[in-house]
């Protein structure tokens, strides 16, 4: 039996097109949608929106908009995810059940009959295959009432079909990563306005995601570490501190204005060459020392005599660090092994729910 009774419902909305196509089906179905945005701390810059844009991607959706930022438990998921990483540093199931669980006590608030995403089946073969999918239902205690509109016909019936909140034989059976079928139901929307497939989650890359688990491991991952960890090369030393060398203008620029009052910063005087920025609790006499001479390895100086080198405004000539000193000391992730093979986790739209 049809019910006459307009249901509503929030969605998970990361901005990219499965959202703005989830919700759509929604709406299209008569159904209030309150599109859910979550501001993380580690969304790649060009999947990061701003109000205004993501407004206007939910109202072509039919959808209103409520866009709140993590709070700092999310944090704790990435320390120590519950269910693991996909790859990389992303927790992506724990981070979905993060999700839910703020969707979960906002339906509560407004009276909403169901909560939906934009996933797709086997879109990343981590979070997105059928068990995990149940997995996920199951542990966010909405179990019934977590509808997937672009695979629900793959998936069992839930609670808003069987009611007949939303009818199921309007909905989809979308599965995999291709993404032609979301862009011709776009097209037969007239929703033209719309995201490129791309990265989402920083924390899916290795470099970036070695230095998320090399600051976690020291007490130093927050909210704001994000700008530090997309540039430079950074070294850890043995008192703990960390060193962070810019590798051309733009960075050196943003190390410079990210540098706290505690942290000491190095640059050559005579010759061109990168920002250095020291940061730790128990930075020493001989960190300041290693930064020096590391600024000095990187910069247009001679390799084998002193370059001068001002740190925290006080100048130094020092020799350039040799590269036996530094192995061990880069933070990166660790080589692939013979016939490891690149994981497909990410998907091609990052954070899109």
């Amino acid at each position: 039996m049809i019910s006459s009774r307009r249901s509503k419902a929030i969605g998970l909305f990361s901005g990219g097109l499965d959202s703005i196509l989830a919700a759509k089906l929604m709406a299209e179905q008569g159904v209030e949608v309150i599109a859910l945005h979550f501001q993380v701390p580690f969304q790649a810059p060009r999947h990061t929106f701003s109000e205004e844009r993501l407004r206007q991607m939910a109202e072509s959706a039919g959808a209103s908009l409520v866009s709140v930022e993590v709070s700092d438990d999310y944090l704790n998921i990435v320390r120590a995810p519950r269910l693991g990483y996909a790859r990389g540093m992303a927790p992506c199931m724990d981070c979905i059940l993060y999700m839910l669980a703020k969707a979960r006590e906002l339906a509560r608030q407004v009276r909403a009959d169901f909560i939906f995403t934009g996933e797709v089946v086997g879109q990343r073969a981590h979070c997105q295959n059928k068990r995990s999918l149940k997995t996920v239902a199951k542990l966010s205690g909405i179990d019934g009432r977590l509808l997937r509109p672009l695979s629900a016909k793959l998936l069992d019936p839930t609670v808003p079909e069987l009611s007949g909140l939303v009818r199921r034989e309007r909905l989809l059976d979308l599965k995999g990563h291709g993404r032609r079928r979301q862009m011709r139901l776009a097209s037969e929307f007239g929703i033209l306005d719309y995201p490129q497939p791309t990265g989402g989650c920083l924390l899916t890359d290795t470099n970036f995601g070695a230095r998320v688990r090399d600051a976690a491991a020291y007490g130093e991952l927050e909210p704001s570490s994000r700008q530090l960890f997309e540039i430079g090369r950074h070294f850890r030393l043995e008192s703990t501190a960390k060193l962070v060398v810019g590798r051309n203008q733009g960075e050196n620029e943003r190390l410079a204005a990210l540098a706290r009052e505690d942290d000491v910063v190095c640059r050559p005087v005579d010759v061109m060459g990168p920002v250095v920025l020291l940061r730790g609790i128990k930075k020493t006499k001989a960190d300041t020392e290693m930064a020096a001479r590391l600024c000095a390895r990187y910069s247009d100086g001679a390799t084998d005599k002193a370059v001068k080198i001002d740190c925290g405004g006080k100048a130094t000539r020092v020799k350039p660090l040799p590269d036996e000193e530094l192995r061990g000391r880069l933070v990166q992730a660790p080589p692939k092994e013979k016939g490891e093979t690149k994981d497909d986790d990410s998907g091609d739209e990052g954070e899109d729910s």
